[in-house]
């Protein structure tokens, strides 16, 4: 996604850790948002209304809160102003203060009971929608919600907890084409130079995947996928370069995830170009490329930009974090899966090639950032949510517990966790869970030592040869800063002089300093710990 320009990016931010300060509400549950806006060339103004059809957990609720952006002098005078909330064309008295919408209800709710809301306003967009030229000067609109944009321009519950359905009725300037989330249904010219176009998605989704792109497109219809529609939506004047480097490998992609992880969840697969984000953005069934990506190259970077937002659409969107402690199960998940698609489509070598760029990224980035845990508490309301380390070290985590429950326990886990959270929110917890059904592993202590402290364990290996004995002896010490002692498996091959086929030797590290002892014939020439890159470790050899 846009947070980092590409899968690799290295990004330093200064992170401040805090509780997640959203004021979530399990009282209520909206259910689905029907978004009607009128965009025009002449203002950036957009005029919206918003059904909001919303079910109440709780009897007895009287009021209840949405995020929407207020016009404020602070954003020079740019933000919402609401013109008119009601239930059954009833007027509903409100409050709209501090980018926060609180409606009153006439009656206190009954349990179970759903209403429909509508919630008329306008207002130029601070932030959230963006308005403005492609990189060839034409006007366009393209939103950038996350992680919590949303609120400048839709009136939603912005935080991934809550998910709806949704749908877009876009009435724009007869020359732009509008492309959103899920199916088109309607596309109508309404006569004086203006189209009305409807999208609506039937599958829920956290409010920062909601999509809009209007612009002068070219649109590819490229190919079905179990009946659902590729599609390619890039510049009319990119169309031949767009055309090419979308074709490919979207549609292996979608096979190979389908097959190894679970069903696709969306009504098609959309590749669109905008100038909104640099990188990508994993909107569902509507992704987001930076436009400057379509080159006609087909180049690796888009190549894989392309493979790991399509992950998204299983990881962050169908399955999704409950709150942003546990963004790695979007970030990291994304990041490892490319890397699964790339081993299956390209080979081991490359796999290997990214797994261990990933390893330098983790601790280049850590002497930046020594205190970023992977999972701890924060919040979008007042810092950033993730870092490089949410992508790369996530990955590796994944990495590392493939191989230490193996391939066939490490997919089993992952459809378990897929099929049991489908369309719906999670957390680390519930994946561990998962994952110690699959492969019959206690597996909190790892979760644990790599997700919740920051630290990275750091071995110097010292070893040695009695040839009278022909014993080996390692000496293997951890030298982490801190109180943290890891519990690591590792596995150590052995030379013999003339000899390029190692020998194998598995310990398990689990000590300050351990010594191992092993009965060897012939003479070592050169020891090589953690040689098939299984292990996220400095390794220091001091002889």
């Amino acid at each position: 996604m846009q947070k980092y320009i590409a899968i690799f990016f290295l990004l330093i931010v200064p992170f401040l850790a805090s509780a997640d300060v959203y004021p979530i509400n399990k009282h209520i549950d909206i259910k689905h948002y029907s978004f009607t806006l009128n965009l025009s060339d002449n203002t950036n103004e957009i005029i919206g209304n918003t059904l909001i059809t919303l079910q109440f957990k709780k009897a007895g609720v009287q009021s209840f809160r949405l995020d929407l952006v207020n016009q404020s002098a602070e954003r020079q005078g740019k933000g919402m102003k609401i013109d008119a909330v009601l239930l059954n064309n009833q007027s509903l008295t409100y409050t709209h203060e501090k980018d926060a919408l609180i409606i009153n209800m006439p009656n206190p709710s009954v349990v179970g009971s759903e209403i429909v809301i509508s919630i008329q306003y306008h207002g130029v967009p601070f932030d959230g929608l963006r308005i403005g030229a492609t990189k060839f000067g034409d006007r366009s609109f393209f939103n950038e919600n996350w992680p919590n944009r949303t609120r400048h321009w839709l009136p939603t519950i912005d935080h991934p907890y809550d998910k709806a359905t949704s749908e877009f009725i876009v009435t724009a300037p007869a020359k732009y084409k509008v492309v959103s989330n899920g199916l088109l249904l309607e596309e109508s010219y309404l006569g004086n130079n203006l189209k009305l176009t409807h999208w609506k998605q039937s599958v829920p989704v956290s409010s920062w995947l909601f999509v809009l792109g209007v612009a002068e497109f070219a649109v590819q219809y490229v190919d079905q996928f179990e009946g659902k529609s590729i599609e390619t939506w890039v510049y009319a004047k990119n169309r031949e370069a767009g055309f090419y480097d979308f074709k490919e490998p979207t549609k292996k992609v979608l096979e190979f995830y389908s097959k190894y992880v679970g069903p696709f969840a969306y009504e098609k697969l959309a590749n669109i170009q905008t100038p909104s984000v640099n990188g990508g953005m994993e909107t569902s069934s509507a992704i987001f490329y930076g436009e400057d990506l379509v080159n006609g190259k087909r180049d690796e970077r888009t190549r894989n930009i392309v493979i790991h937002e399509i992950a998204h659409q299983w990881f962050g969107n169908a399955v999704t974090e409950t709150t942003w402690d546990d963004a790695w199960l979007s970030e990291g998940f994304a990041t490892y899966f490319t890397l699964l698609f790339i081993e299956n489509e390209y080979g081991k070598a490359e796999f290997d090639k990214g797994i261990q760029k990933a390893k330098k990224a983790v601790f280049d980035m850590s002497v930046k950032m020594p205190q970023f845990s992977i999972v701890s508490d924060r919040t979008a309301e007042k810092e950033v949510v993730t870092t490089g380390l949410t992508y790369q070290k996530g990955a590796w985590v994944l990495h590392m517990l493939r191989n230490l429950v193996g391939d066939a326990s490490f997919q089993k886990g992952i459809q378990l966790y897929y099929a049991k959270y489908f369309n719906a929110n999670t957390t680390t917890d519930q994946f561990r869970e998962e994952m110690e059904k699959a492969s019959g592993k206690d597996l909190k202590n790892f979760f644990k030592q790599w997700l919740y402290q920051p630290i990275n364990p750091i071995i110097n290996v010292n070893w040695d040869f009695d040839n009278k004995q022909k014993k080996l002896v390692f000496d293997l010490k951890q030298t982490q800063v801190g109180d943290i002692v890891f519990d690591l498996p590792l596995e150590i091959a052995c030379y013999t002089k003339g000899s390029v086929i190692p020998k194998f030797f598995k310990v398990q590290l689990n000590m300050r300093e351990q010594k191992f002892t092993f009965p060897y014939s012939g003479v070592p020439e050169k020891i090589v710990v953690d040689p098939n890159n299984r292990l996220l470790s400095s390794i220091n050899y001091t002889n």
